[in-house]
Formats: structure tokens, C-alpha cells, sequence
């Protein structure tokens, strides 16, 4: 049977994540951009943007957690949790983003709004990756820190480092 530390996978360096991040998540946003044109067609904007962040934020974490991470396995309810957070801090980049374009042109276009919001979630997305790679999907630190535990405090290492180069010292008084 595989057990999770078997499925854990070696951390992808930080230009194959955001690679890997820019393809999953640039994938979802293009595609919600899309449905949030079109499900504002029906509903008001920020409703439709609001939703489709939730269902793409829920699918992008998954990607993230099994892709671009490298995390081994499913997204954990406590990294859905985290990466809503940041979806949350990336809706209210876009929101603003489209109340701007709305104050400075009376009837933008759908090419214009498309560019603004896309260019909003570019932005917010940069912010993003490195949320999710320094908190949401940073290697497990009950891992790191047994092995910490294992390893030599820096002061014993200097010791031990200063009598092999000067066995004398040891025998030395300050």
C-alpha cells in the first residue's frame, strides 16, 4: 500500500512550478474568464466572478496540489482553506480592477474588459504563486523539523570543526 511519504514527490525546482503554475492556473483563468463573461450575462458581474472564483479555485488547487507542487496527492481541506485566501485577496484585485475600468470608460468594450481582467489575474497570480509555494504547498514541516532534530546544533559543528583543524585546542583554556 503507498503511504504519503511514499507519494511524496522531490519539490520541483521554482521555475518548473511556475511553469507548471502558469499552465494549470493560467489554463483555469483563462477558461473562467470566459465563463465569467458569460454567466455575467445573466447575473450581475461581481456574482458571476465570485462564483466562478470558487469553482476555479477549488480546481486550480487541486492541479496545484498534484502538478505544479508536487505535493504528492489531493489538496488537504487546510490548503483549500489557504489557497481561498489568496483567491479571495485575487477576487478583490479583479473586482477593483473592473470598478476602475468602470469609472474611466462609460462603456468599455468585452475585448477591454478581457484585458483588464486577465491582466488583473496576471498580477494577482504572480502573488499567488508565491503564496501557494512559500505556505500552501511548503513541504510538510513536522518533516523538517524531526529532521532538524537530527542534525547537529551549529555551535557543536564549529567545535568539532575547530578541534579537527587544532586537536591542541581542546586541551586549551579560555
Amino acid at each position: 500500500m503507498e503511504t504519503a511519504q511514499s507519494r511524496q514527490q522531490a519539490a520541483p525546482s521554482a521555475f518548473t512550478a511556475f511553469a507548471r503554475f502558469v499552465l494549470c492556473g493560467g489554463g483555469v483563468g483563462l477558461a473562467s474568464s470566459f465563463a465569467v463573461a458569460a454567466l455575467a450575462s445573466w447575473i450581475p458581474w461581481a456574482l458571476a466572478n465570485a462564483l466562478i472564483t470558487v469553482t476555479s479555485t477549488l480546481l486550480a488547487t487541486e492541479l496545484h496540489a498534484r502538478f505544479t507542487f508536487g505535493a504528492g496527492g489531493r489538496a488537504t481541506w487546510r490548503q483549500h482553506a489557504q489557497s481561498a485566501g489568496s483567491a479571495a485577496a485575487a477576487y478583490a484585485v479583479t473586482c477593483v480592477a473592473m470598478l476602475v475600468l468602470q469609472q474611466l470608460v462609460a462603456e468599455p468594450g468585452a475585448v477591454l474588459e478581457q484585458v483588464v481582467y486577465l491582466s488583473a489575474s496576471a498580477l494577482a497570480g504572480v502573488a499567488r504563486f508565491a503564496v501557494l509555494r512559500l505556505v500552501v504547498f511548503a513541504r510538510n514541516r513536522s518533516q523538517i523539523a524531526a529532521t532538524a532534530g537530527t542534525a547537529r546544533p551549529v555551535h557543536a559543528t564549529v567545535a568539532r570543526a575547530a578541534a579537527l583543524a587544532d586537536p591542541a585546542a581542546l586541551c586549551r583554556t579560555a
